[in-house]
């Protein structure tokens, strides 16, 4: 008798639906998870870069007994030549440094036309200011221990770009002013030279490099560099700065100055992490935070510690001093809630939208307000960007 095989089972269509929707749950799951892991081991990194730069800070200060100005350079420069040049020898970037500190011959064929090379070589320290950021290897060359994994944003402008920026304190208005004429003669020729020295109380400052002994305050107790997010095109707060235009005059600094909590008021109520419709926006990518890695200029390189973590920033004002004088520089990153910071002791701490800032609208220090000297109005953060202010709280 022959046998007969029974028919092969199969699944039905209500079976196959059913196995379908509990894989698409465990995905819906699993995801974020996944996802968390990623941004865990990119916000590791992250902190491994600034853990790096910190050592070559504290390596540059041993063998020059002081740090790198935040900006510095010849005179096609004009103090354009950003710290996180000088370190470049200190992070394993010797080749660069080389082919930096270097005259460099100009590729044949080059477009544009390099206007700040000389016979057809770029001198030593390359192209001033914003020359020849298109053509100029070393400035498209890079950096990738100045990158957070994080940050999304390219080098769309030319220049390569960073995340990482120096401190100039808790001041507004004046930084770094004056600096070419009241420091061309000696003694200095104006007494503003040595009054606007106090808007100058973070780690870093142009042409004028502190050392270690003059963090008064503790090393553990300073910060000295933190994270910035570059734009995206997208009017975001976190990485979008307001252009001079929005406070176009010297009254308009005033108003910043006087009250930097006013910047608050320019975010869009429904959105709170894009500034509201109506608000001037800097497009100018060549210039935009973290774009040209290597240029001194605030706007691009720099932050105070005035309004906490991913806050807006507004850069210079129109008529009343350069990018280099005044404006609120806020730290930035694509992590969740905060962002990374250097002490000048050289640990990397992570610290949140949350920190206690103080009185937003309080007066900047500056000696227009006849208050230089005095300890920061803006909290343990304006406190952690000031050197020697007598303020040794820590986080």
């Amino acid at each position: 008798m022959k046998n007969q095989s029974s028919p092969r089972s199969a699944f039905t269509l209500v079976e196959l639906l059913v196995v379908i929707a509990i894989i698409g749950v465990l995905v819906g799951l699993l995801l974020p998870a996944v996802q968390a892991a990623r941004e865990a081991a990119r916000r590791m990194s992250c902190s491994n870069n600034f853990k790096q730069i910190g050592l070559a800070l504290h390596n540059y200060h041993a063998a020059y007994n002081k740090l790198p100005a935040a900006g510095t350079g010849t005179r096609q420069h004009v103090g354009r030549l950003g710290m996180l040049v000088t370190i470049l020898p200190f992070i394993e970037q010797q080749g660069l440094w080389e082919m930096t500190s270097n005259p460099l011959q100009v590729p044949p064929g080059t477009t544009p036309a390099p206007t700040g090379a000389i016979n057809g070589v770029w001198p030593e320290f390359g192209p001033g200011g914003g020359a020849d950021v298109t053509t100029y290897i070393p400035w498209r060359t890079q950096v990738m221990g100045y990158r957070c994994p994080s940050d999304p944003g390219d080098a769309v402008a030319g220049p390569a770009v960073t995340n990482y920026a120096y401190s100039v304190g808790d001041a507004i208005k004046r930084i770094f002013y004056n600096r070419n004429t009241n420091w061309n003669t000696s003694p200095p020729s104006t007494p503003n030279a040595f009054l606007d020295l106090g808007a100058e109380r973070g780690v870093f400052r142009r042409e004028d490099p502190r050392g270690f002994r003059d963090l008064l305050d503790g090393l553990s107790n300073t910060l000295a560099m933190a994270e910035i997010a570059t734009y995206l095109g997208d009017r975001g707060v976190v990485g979008g700065s307001m252009d001079q235009n929005v406070y176009p005059n010297a009254a308009g600094a005033a108003t910043v100055a006087q009250n930097p909590g006013i910047l608050l008021t320019k975010l869009d109520p429904q959105r709170p992490r894009y500034y509201a419709s109506g608000v001037g926006v800097y497009t100018y990518f060549a210039q935009s935070r973290g774009q040209r890695w290597y240029d001194g200029l605030m706007v691009g390189t720099a932050v105070n510690t005035v309004l906490p973590p991913n806050s807006p920033s507004v850069f210079g004002f129109n008529n009343y001093g350069t990018l280099w004088e005044h404006g609120v520089y806020s730290a930035a990153s694509r992590h969740q809630g905060g962002c990374h910071i250097l002490m000048a002791d050289g640990a990397v701490k992570f610290v949140t939208e949350s920190i206690d800032a103080g009185n937003s609208g309080a007066q900047s220090i500056s000696k227009d307000h006849n208050n230089v000297g005095e300890k920061s109005p803006y909290g343990l953060w304006g406190a952690l960007g000031t050197i020697a202010s007598g303020e040794t709280d820590s986080l």
